[in-house]
């Protein structure tokens, strides 16, 4: 039995061991000094508060244990109980019941919330508090968290895309899953956000992307050309919201490298507009050095080497592109039909190209150019600005600025 006692200076647990009887609860706070019940209560010696006088093998001995202290209005739960380090305040007039604490398959509510927290500050639930999470956000948590229905189905999913290339007469649990949280995990309320949430909301996305390309920027020396591609094709669609859809490895046909045959290129990365456009992006690493050359001609600052292949290579993709037409059109629509919207063909429509490598600014924040360089970076941006468009990732980190400000003023107003 696991029973809440409220009392005037807070809350204690009640409980009866099931199977086991109650010897083997003395016997752990007596070696170890602490002890877990029902799956996810751990307590200390010290906060018993009472125990079986008798025989300790006794059928329905009870332990008590002290949970919470009254504190204004709001119940205190040391962290310690749940393995975590911030403390939990539950609002006074909440019902204590053990669903508030332990999901499906004993999984404990506050160790996960612990784990997505960037800090130690107190968990607090209901009541007034500037920091409170409202308690039927908190009640809807509850009902949305994993059932043992939905990780089931996960793992199963799981299994599938893993093994899915080498086993035939697969089941397709992906699809199973999906069409699981389609249904029953939407968070969507019943009452519209009003426009302010809604924003608000936004400026919390656009500051996330920005956070993690800067810790990245801070701490991703050592990262592939491939790590860097893949983390900013997580929020390619996002910082551009025209495109739709991202495609990987794209073949194109190639007639011109050898009169009479055909040759076959492979474009790292293409993107989809709402209206079918095929755009191509070129990510490369953000080294200092990757924008302008060392070498001065003339006096005036020229391109480096891996910029200038860069847009060799992007011009070259676009040329074979513009002159495969509509059989190409077709082509890749069938080619990519599952990764598209419905009904969306892709179209090659005077295609453009978007690249982004390097920085023009220094660890410190510093400009990385003087100010002939930065002039001079300027006029090899506009001189291919028709065709492409060169992004260095200071340029990306301005650009998700320039969002979240305007974000942040429609939000105000």
């Amino acid at each position: 039995m696991f029973e809440f006692v409220v009392t005037p200076i807070g809350a204690t647990v009640k409980y009866t061991p099931d199977i086991q009887g109650p010897a083997w609860i003395k016997s752990e706070l007596s070696k170890h000094g602490s002890i877990t019940i029902s799956r996810v209560f751990s307590f200390l010696a010290d906060d018993v508060v009472s125990e079986p006088d008798g025989d300790p093998f006794e059928e329905n001995a009870e332990y008590e244990f002290r949970f919470a202290t009254i504190i204004g209005e709001y119940l205190k739960i040391e962290g310690r109980i749940f393995g975590i380090i911030p403390n939990i305040f539950l609002h006074k007039n909440i019902p204590l019941s053990r669903k508030l604490f332990a999901a499906e398959r004993n999984v404990s509510i506050f160790l996960r919330i612990s784990k997505i927290l960037n800090s130690t500050d107190d968990i607090i639930i209901g009541g007034d508090h500037p920091s409170a999470i409202p308690y039927a956000e908190f009640e809807n948590l509850l009902k949305k968290f994993p059932n043992t229905l939905e990780l089931d189905r996960y793992a199963n999913a799981r299994v599938a895309d893993i093994l899915g290339d080498y086993l035939d007469n697969m089941k397709d649990a992906r699809r199973v899953y999906e069409d699981y949280l389609s249904k029953t995990r939407a968070f969507i309320k019943e009452n519209p956000l009003r426009q302010e949430e809604l924003l608000h909301l936004e400026v919390h996305k656009y500051k996330l992307i920005r956070k993690t390309i800067t810790g990245w920027l801070t701490s991703g020396a050592n990262r592939s050309e491939s790590d860097w591609q893949n983390m900013i094709l997580q929020f390619i669609l996002l910082i551009f919201p025209k495109y739709v859809a991202v495609l990987r490895n794209v073949k194109i046909n190639d007639y011109y490298t050898s009169p009479g045959s055909v040759h076959h290129r492979y474009i790292d990365i293409a993107l989809i507009d709402a209206s079918g456009n095929i755009d191509l992006i070129e990510i490369k690493k953000p080294t200092l050095d990757m924008l302008l050359g060392k070498t001065i001609y003339r006096g005036n600052s020229v391109p480096s080497r891996v910029l200038t292949y860069t847009v060799m290579q992007a011009e070259k993709y676009l040329f074979h592109l513009n002159k495969w037409g509509i059989k190409g059109e077709e082509l890749l629509t069938k080619k990519y039909r599952s990764a598209l919207p419905s009904d969306l063909k892709i179209r090659i429509t005077s295609p453009k190209s978007i690249v982004i490598l390097g920085r023009d600014r220094l660890p410190s924040g510093d400009p990385a150019f003087d100010e002939n360089q930065g002039f001079d970076f300027d006029v090899i941006k506009r001189k291919y600005s028709n065709l492409i468009d060169i992004m260095s990732y200071d340029d990306l980190l301005r650009r998700l600025d320039n969002i979240i400000a305007s974000l942040e003023t429609r939000a105000e107003g």
